[in-house]
């Protein structure tokens, strides 16, 4: 029975996980008219630009733009 147990529990340890992941990458419209904006005057200072969004590090910001405007050739 405990093997049981365990296992519900590590599926829910999974799914936070990825709820997680999945919402790091959510972001607002404003939120993304403001990095691109601020994309276009500074470039990949993402420090500068994560300084204008509360709550955002700067990696975070970098990820979301690799993983949506990033052109891989």
């Amino acid at each position: 029975m405990s093997d049981l147990d365990r296992s519900s529990d590590d599926t829910s340890v999974d799914s936070r996980e990825e709820k997680s992941q999945d919402s790091e990458l959510q972001f607002s419209e404003d939120e993304e008219t403001l990095i691109i904006r601020m994309f276009n005057l500074v470039g990949e200072r993402w420090s500068l630009i994560a300084g204008r969004i509360p709550g955002r590090t700067a990696e975070e910001i970098e990820k979301y733009w690799n993983s949506r405007y990033s052109t891989s050739a």
